[in-house]
């Protein structure tokens, strides 16, 4: 009994140390597959479910050998609360078996954001060449964009940042996710586009100096924030 109740323990210490949720990274970063844990208890041998954690509480139901409950609360005093059907309820902790289930859960949209932000990392290194419009061969800020949505998304977007600007729906910095066009002016022009990665970074085809890098989202004061894979 008091190796079950010290691994009962152990387990929900560890769970309680731990986010039963995969966290999201910092701000503006998803994640693409979140993964979940619940705490289960399977009946070793029958046992009543009370409704009090006290001997003398009064039975709500027997829980036979081999089913298995949610648990709601960790083992305390020799019992644990457990879930059945619409009702909880407490058992003895030493005729159960705590077992751990976890479920992974896909985000398709920040999947598909995650895809389209790492095919643009292929590039970075590549030259920037006005008119540009293959980052293999040379390319400009638009033309960049455009190429990536086109090739990893399947969206078609204009070959100018001023007119992308117009495409899609408008978001702002804090709403702002992978995947997003990013937009930079002067004097109240739009003159240059780059691909919001999260994390508060942009991937784009920068000048004919530095060709297409990674740089700070606010390397330049953003104008306009961009979607257009909603």
């Amino acid at each position: 009994m008091k190796n079950k109740m010290w691994k009962a323990f152990g387990l929900f210490g560890l769970l309680a140390s731990l986010s039963l949720v995969t966290p999201a990274e910092t701000h503006g970063a998803e994640i693409a597959v979140e993964t979940s844990t619940t705490l289960y208890a399977k009946i070793d041998v029958p046992v009543p479910v009370l409704d009090t954690a006290t001997s003398d509480g009064t039975i709500l139901l027997n829980a036979g050998e081999g089913k298995t409950y949610e648990v709601v609360e960790p083992p305390k005093d020799g019992y644990m609360k457990i879930r059945v059907s619409d009702r909880q309820g407490y058992i003895k902790s030493s005729s159960a078996t705590l077992i751990e289930k976890s479920v992974e859960k896909v985000d398709k949209s920040a999947l598909k954001r995650k895809e389209v932000v790492d095919y643009a990392l292929q590039f970075v290194g590549g030259r920037y060449v006005y008119g540009g419009v293959n980052p293999e061969t040379g390319v400009d800020c638009s033309g960049f964009t455009r190429y990536v949505l086109g090739k990893a998304a399947g969206v078609t977007v204009s070959h100018s940042s001023r007119t992308q600007s117009k495409e899609g729906q408008t978001v702002s910095y804090q709403n702002a996710r992978p995947g997003d066009l990013v937009f930079y002016g002067r004097n109240g022009s739009i003159n240059h586009v780059a691909l919001y990665m999260g994390d508060g970074k942009v991937v784009h085809a920068s000048t004919e100096k530095t060709g297409i890098i990674v740089t700070n989202v606010m390397y330049r004061k953003p104008v306009k924030f961009v979607s257009v894979l909603n």
